[in-house]
């Protein structure tokens, strides 16, 4: 068994259920989420997206919308002013190239503006149930840790994870090293003496563990 596969296996047995924690209901709410998302924690994005979703139904609302309207809503998240003007620049493409929907393929997505690999792998995961893996930076960073690559550039990451873990596998995995890194392997403290993972861990080896 490969080393992804035993992180994986380990990570399974303690992490019941690997969900993305941004709530939504639909790719579009799930779509302008993670872009509200970007250095902001999910706990804050949540806090207004139930009001912005409340108003914005469809792409062509957000589309047509006043962006003070949407500024004055998502006005806690970092970035609010960029990322209204992100999320209309955003949807008014959906509208004039894709019909109003989401598209659900990546090549698609990443022509969005806003939307990279990172965000079109969340959504095609979490939204439309495909296989993906999206490289943020706790996937990066437990990669890193682990040894399971040597890359800092997130689309070689992917490459390297895309090689060693089952692609059945991909999304849920994703959200495993997700919330590993979030939870357990943090960026300034991580808590090596309670990670299930330790002795698999190049980062806690060379540090003396």
């Amino acid at each position: 068994m490969k080393k992804a596969e035993k992180v994986i296996e380990i990570l399974e047995k303690e992490i019941s259920n690997p969900r993305i924690e941004l709530n939504f209901s639909t790719p579009l709410e799930l779509l302008v989420a993670t872009i509200l998302s970007a250095q902001c924690k999910d706990e804050r994005v949540n806090r207004v997206t139930p009001e912005l979703f409340r108003r914005f139904k469809e792409a062509r609302d957000y589309a047509e919308a006043d962006i003070k309207e949407i500024e004055e809503i998502i006005r806690p998240i970092s970035f609010y002013r960029n990322k209204a003007r992100m999320i209309v620049n955003c949807c008014k493409r959906i509208v004039e190239d894709f019909n109003g929907k989401v598209p659900d393929n990546l090549e698609d997505l990443v022509t969005l503006p806003g939307v990279g690999r990172k965000t079109a792998n969340i959504l095609l995961g979490n939204a439309f149930g495909k296989q993906a893996i999206a490289v943020d930076t706790h996937v990066k960073r437990v990669a890193q840790r682990l040894g399971l690559t040597t890359s800092q550039d997130p689309d070689r990451i992917e490459e390297d994870l895309r090689r060693q873990i089952p692609e059945d596998r991909w999304t849920r995995a994703t959200n495993l090293l997700i919330l590993h890194g979030r939870y357990t392997c943090k960026a300034k403290a991580p808590d090596c003496p309670r990670c299930g993972l330790r002795e698999l861990c190049e980062y806690y080896h060379r540090k003396g563990g």
